[in-house]
């Protein structure tokens, strides 16, 4: 497994299709002996999310030790490129090899290149489809804007393999290997790029399925929190209580012992004060905030930060 420590030549020399991968992330070349790390910053690219898709990628690797501290913009910006280095580069490059190893003239070669279309036609219309609503949907979620009710499981259910009509081409193609030595030798080389595309485009999907879908569930889960807090922070201003409102330590210390569950005698024993102490700071706390319930000091502590809402059953 590749660390951040590592020199970033010696990637490329263990693995030259990472070279393909290195303008995906918007790396250049020209990194001389500088590790990953260096490199990653240099380029303004998160290193533990271009490590975890080299490793992902190249071993299978995919036990992070940080989940959370994907980078989804990272990851956003090189899906993004991946699809215009495949769209506008790969799919044209091997149509031409196609029709330079061809005799368009022959009814076999017209069928392989009408084959190649359909198949360059469903990815095109694949990857049209992320780049038209689940990236806009996921740079939405970044942005802070409101969203629609599309989530990324949606895009899940519906992300399905398109490589049947690739495996038939190539049966034909290899079938169809014409007997000179000069449009063999083009045919054979084409159908190599072709066995290449294959590998990169089931890689490519395994990185959005493994790596990209989890990074966006956990976001969308954030961004679902956010909005909780939002909501109840508008719901307490509006009931007119303000922001001033100050309380003691102690005051804050039972609030929480409140929130979690304890009565006056545990919270007692907890904070090494009496219960009538506790009685006091429950009616000083009621007055100056005029919340008398529990569900009311919970919102409360929420707001104010005393408790962290994952932790409380909204």
């Amino acid at each position: 497994m590749y660390e951040a420590d590592d020199k970033m030549i010696s990637l490329i020399r263990d693995n030259y299709d990472l070279l393909q991968m290195l303008g995906s992330f918007g790396i250049s070349l020209g990194f001389g002996d500088k590790t990953v790390k260096e490199t990653c910053e240099d380029n303004k690219v998160d290193t533990y999310t271009f490590l975890a898709v080299v490793n992902f990628t190249i071993n299978g690797y995919g036990e992070f030790d940080n989940d959370a501290q994907m980078s989804v913009p990272t990851l956003l910006h090189y899906l993004e490129a991946s699809h215009a280095y495949f769209l506008d580069f790969q799919l044209p490059y091997i149509r031409r090899e196609l029709q330079e190893s061809l005799d368009e003239r022959d009814s076999l070669a017209k069928l392989i290149l009408r084959f190649y279309d359909e198949y360059a036609q469903e990815i095109r219309r694949h990857m049209k489809y992320e780049q038209k609503t689940l990236f806009p949907y996921v740079q939405s979620i970044l942005d802070g804007l409101p969203t629609t009710d599309y989530n990324v499981d949606t895009f899940s259910k519906h992300h399905s393999a398109t490589d049947k009509k690739l495996r038939e081409l190539k049966l034909l193609i290899i079938k169809y290997l014409p007997q000179d030595g000069l449009h063999n030798n083009q045919l054979t080389a084409t159908l190599h790029d072709i066995y290449e595309n294959e590998v990169w485009l089931r890689q490519h999907a395994e990185v959005e399925d493994c790596i990209f879908v989890p990074a966006i569930r956990r976001l969308e889960q954030q961004t679902k929190q956010n909005g909780v807090a939002r909501n109840i922070s508008d719901m307490v201003f509006k009931t007119g209580m303000s922001r001033d409102e100050t309380l003691s330590d102690r005051e804050k210390d039972v609030i929480i012992s409140l929130v979690q569950g304890m009565s006056n005698k545990e919270i007692a024993d907890h904070l090494y004060i009496s219960v009538n102490t506790v009685i006091t700071h429950r009616r000083n706390i009621a007055r100056k905030l005029q919340i008398h319930s529990p569900a009311g000091l919970t919102i409360y502590a929420i707001v104010n930060n005393l408790v962290d809402i994952s932790s409380v059953k909204l």
